[in-house]
């Protein structure tokens, strides 16, 4: 079994805690600790966790708008199915759960789309904070509904910038 590794970025909203092995990245969550950088680069820290810290450092920078390291995750078909949907969704734009469940031609599991959403552990990167109600109010984040805000108006902002 592979050795598993973290490794600690922080974000301009709190502290990301990236987790993964020698080939991918399988978390990137938010943490609410005291100690801000508990997981520092050391030798051994795979290549694919630091590419993973230096993407997310531009794109909180304005300089990244996808990402293109390594990254693996694990759930359900269905989960899988959704995660990949939002991947579909472009940056700085938003989409509803039933959008989503549109998608997938399931237009009665909007709950079950909310779910997967909510299980997602690939904070930013698998961009569930693009997921809004379908009244356009903004709804769950995992990462407290003032990061999903902070995500979207830096999207926003760094979309206007570079159009």
């Amino acid at each position: 079994m592979n050795k598993s590794y973290r490794l600690d970025y922080q974000s301009p909203i709190g502290i990301l805690e990236i987790a993964g092995n020698e080939e991918a990245v399988h978390s990137i969550l938010f943490v609410d600790r005291v100690v801000k950088t508990e997981h520092q680069p050391k030798t051994e820290t795979p290549k694919v966790l630091q590419d993973c810290e230096t993407q997310l450092h531009e794109y909180f920078m304005g300089k990244r708008k996808t990402f293109s390291f390594s990254y693996m995750y694990t759930g359900t078909p269905f989960q899988q199915r959704v995660w990949n949907s939002l991947l579909q969704i472009p940056f700085s734009e938003t989409a509803s759960y039933r959008d989503i469940a549109n998608i997938l031609q399931k237009q009665k599991a909007v709950r079950a789309v909310g779910n997967a959403n909510g299980k997602n552990k690939l904070s930013i990167v698998i961009p569930c904070h693009r997921i809004i109600g379908s009244s356009g109010n903004l709804t769950g984040y995992a990462g407290g509904l003032w990061r999903k805000e902070w995500l979207l108006n830096h999207e926003k902002t760094f979309k206007e910038h570079s159009s």
